[in-house]
């Protein structure tokens, strides 16, 4: 093993208003939007969706899905967006209908994430149900590692933080690790590593999903390993690595 001043760092960014801080041009970065973008796009390519195409606008959505005859879906504040047929829910695409398929995404938060780092080494996006192909990912590659948090609105958000100490507690022996966002996020994962669901009732997330109902979408992007494909971002699509 290398000594610790030799290995790739990690670093985690909390919100997007803060990944200037970081640089990016010279890291891999994990975009995590656990409820529900990053879930959503790992379930629909391991459910054989031939790529997500993710987009800022709900009129960038329409346009490019009938360009292509592509799917259209996404949200705004939680539900359906306006002028879609479809949601940010995982559930909304098995492999009967997804498969073969292009899906063009746009969401609150994740979508704008994906943007802002485009001009990382590497773009991958992660959740827990793809947790350890990101993570198998992350060691393989030997590079420096931003964990980018899209939080809700740029404020911070619990489900994208634990997601991240997740990953640090699991990789850091890999990396060089000076960061206090990073040791932070890896001491809020331990603390509710026990039951990840019940902990995150007290967080504005699931309260605001779960007013429409959505406690199945929150459980499954809560589980480990659902979905467990590794989504690249090539050429401004995400496929299947």
């Amino acid at each position: 093993m290398t000594e610790q001043n030799e290995r790739p760092s990690l670093e985690v960014c909390l919100s997007p208003a803060l990944l200037h801080l970081y640089d990016v041009k010279n890291s891999v970065v994990v975009i995590i939007d656990v409820l529900r973008a990053t879930s959503t796009i790992c379930t629909a390519l391991y459910n054989g969706a031939a790529k997500v195409i993710p987009v800022a606008s709900v009129e960038e959505c329409v346009n490019i899905g009938r360009q292509l005859g592509a799917i259209t879906a996404g949200e705004r504040d939680g539900k359906i967006a306006e002028g879609l047929v479809h949601g940010n829910s995982p559930f909304e695409y098995p492999r009967d209908f997804v498969e073969g398929k292009t899906l063009v995404l746009t969401t609150t938060n994740g979508t704008k994430l994906l943007h802002m780092a485009k001009d990382a080494i590497q773009i991958i996006t992660g959740s827990f149900p793809n947790i350890s192909a990101v993570c198998d990912y992350l060691v393989a590659q030997g590079q420096n590692v931003i964990l980018g948090c899209a939080a809700w609105k740029d404020r911070v958000n619990m489900e994208d933080a634990l997601f991240a100490g997740a990953v640090v507690s699991r990789i850091r022996q890999h990396f060089s690790m000076n960061c206090d966002s990073a040791l932070a996020a890896e001491t809020l994962y331990h603390a509710a590593s026990s039951d990840l669901y019940e902990f995150m009732k007290k967080a504005s997330h699931f309260q605001r999903l779960a007013r429409y109902g959505l406690e199945k979408d929150i459980r499954y992007c809560l589980t480990p390993d659902g979905a467990n494909v590794l989504p690249l971002l090539k050429n401004g699509e995400l496929i299947a690595g």
